[in-house]
Parts: C-alpha cells; structure tokens; sequence
C-alpha cells in the first residue's frame, strides 16, 4: 500500500524538491505552504507522516506539532534552518518524532523518513492498537466503549460500529455507500436507510455542539470524515 507524506513547507522552491525526490521514492506526498493549509488538508486526507517546517508564514511549527498531537498520533518530522539545539528539543518533547536541520541530503530524509514509518509500524500503524485516541475522545476497540475527558458516551452497538469504522480511517471522506460496507459484517438492519439518522445521533452525543461539529464533518456531495484534529 503506497503511503501517504504531507509536507508543509512555505519554501516553494525545497517543497517542490523534496515532493519529486519523495515521489520518485514510491511515496504519494502532498504540500501545503501554511499551518492553516496543512490543518485543513490533515482534517479531509490521511497522511502516514508530515514533514513540518520550524517557521511557516501563518504559525510556528512548533504550536502546529503541538495541535497534530493533541488530536492523533500521527508520525511528525520537523524541518528547520534554525541550528538551535533548543528547537530540538523542545520539538521532540512535543511529540515529534525526528528533527532534521537545514540544508539537508534528500536522501537523509528520505532514510529518516523510512526510520520513522519502521518505528511506528508502517502504514496505519498508529490505528492498530486497542485504543483510538483523539484528544479528548477516545475509542475502547475492545469493550466498544467511546470516552470523552474519561466519561462513557451512551451509543447503541449501531452507532459505536459507525463511529469506529470512521475513526480507523480518521482524515478519510467516507461515502455512505462506503460506510455500509464498513459495517457489513455488523448486526445493523435497514442501516443503508439510516447512515445520516446515525451520525446526526452520535454527533448529538460527542459533539459539543452537533450544529458545528468538530468530529464528524460533513463533505458535501461525497460523504463523512472523521477529523484527526479536533478539540483537545
């Protein structure tokens, strides 16, 4: 399965390099020049790990690295010209996964980037465990138990199964047709009649407000996708 990098970057000239050496290399790579960019393209598309630079025109990329943890563990490597080992550090004590300063040797990337991905166990590595956890929410695979701030939702078999599906494939737009085979195997009758009745239910249960989600968000025309970035 070919993985997925986002890379953002507001140097358009080392993006535009990097996306064709790393493309060259088997990966699908997507490049987004600001942090508010790189959020939205995160919340519709999943990504096996981004390539974040330390200063972006509309943030710093340190608080970006700080928001992408708080909703998923999504592997992150960091990018900067700044020799500071004080970035480093506290780059990596906000979750990043690797530091890598400028300029570098494509290939020195490309070798961390696959060191990274080995750690974490490859693609979709970070939904293979029991528990699925975006900021505050958390998903319980094995007691089919969902948990905001530590506090049992009340969904029905029906709707936990939903839910579940979409969060396995966080970032993704999932069709309702898409969604029903998801859940085919599960006991959902008439559930091709109801996939908006479900979401509009769950929605009223783990969104603070159901009018403006935050979790589950609605792609016109296509479907559903259950956002990485959410509310911590």
């Amino acid at each position: 399965m070919q993985q997925t990098l986002l890379m953002i970057e507001d140097d358009g000239r080392l993006a535009g390099m990097v996306v064709d050496y790393l493309t060259h290399a088997g990966f699908a790579v997507a490049h987004a020049e600001r942090a508010a960019d790189g959020l939205a393209w995160l919340a519709a598309h999943r990504a096996d790990l981004v390539i974040l630079d330390l200063m972006l025109p509309d943030g710093n990329g340190l608080d970006l690295c700080r928001t992408i943890r708080a909703g998923s563990d999504l592997p992150v490597l960091m990018l900067t010209a700044r020799g500071d080992p004080t970035d480093r550090i506290v780059g990596l004590e906000l979750g990043a996964d690797d530091y890598l300063p400028k300029p570098f040797e494509p290939r020195e990337l490309l070798a961390r980037i696959r060191a990274v991905l080995r750690r974490r166990g490859g693609p979709g590595s970070e939904r293979a465990g029991a528990v699925l956890r975006f900021g505050q929410l958390e998903i319980d695979r094995d007691a089919r138990r969902l948990r905001i701030d530590g506090q049992t939702c009340d969904l029905t078999d029906h709707q936990f199964a939903l839910v579940n599906a979409m969060a396995e494939r966080a970032g993704r737009v999932l069709s309702r047709e898409q969604l029903m085979d998801l859940v085919s195997g599960e006991p959902l009758d008439a559930f091709d009649r109801s996939i908006d009745v479900h979401i509009a239910r769950i929605r009223a249960v783990i969104e603070n407000d159901p009018k403006r989600p935050l979790r589950i968000l609605t792609v016109r025309g296509a479907g559903y996708v259950f956002s990485r970035v959410q509310d911590a």
